[in-house]
């Protein structure tokens, strides 16, 4: 058996607001929306990836991205073209910057920042686009 994609579903009281950050800040694709019985938003982000991380591993992950061990099971991470012009516009729509991007021991430039609905999103531009 194989499975074909993975979906997040994230519960918000801010639907409109948290809507527009991940679409317009982030700039994941819309896709269906449905209005029966409340809204509800598909936002495409390219190909998903699950990472699973023990707890060692994410603590070095943050200290490397952000100088500290940030509390929470879940973070986000994406990889985009630019990542200087990925949390500018990120900011612009609502998220807390928690690090500047860094140069990682892995060659990718990562920056860390929290979004209106107060989840860890890392994003990141790989090696062979890195500046």
């Amino acid at each position: 058996m194989s499975v074909f994609e993975l979906r997040v579903a994230l519960t918000t009281e801010e639907f409109d607001r948290i809507v527009a950050f991940y679409r317009d800040g982030l700039g994941l694709d819309p896709g269906d929306m449905w209005t029966d019985n409340g809204r509800g938003q598909i936002l495409y982000a390219g190909r998903g990836v699950l990472e699973i991380l023990d707890t060692e591993h994410a603590a070095s992950v943050d200290q490397i991205e952000v100088g500290w061990r940030v509390p929470g099971q879940i973070r986000f991470a994406f990889q985009v073209p630019d990542v200087h012009v990925a949390v500018e516009n990120a900011l612009k729509y609502g998220a807390t910057l928690i690090h500047e991007p860094v140069l990682t021991p892995w060659d990718d430039l990562n920056a860390r920042v929290k979004s209106p609905d107060g989840l860890q999103i890392t994003l990141f531009q790989v090696a062979s686009t890195s500046a």
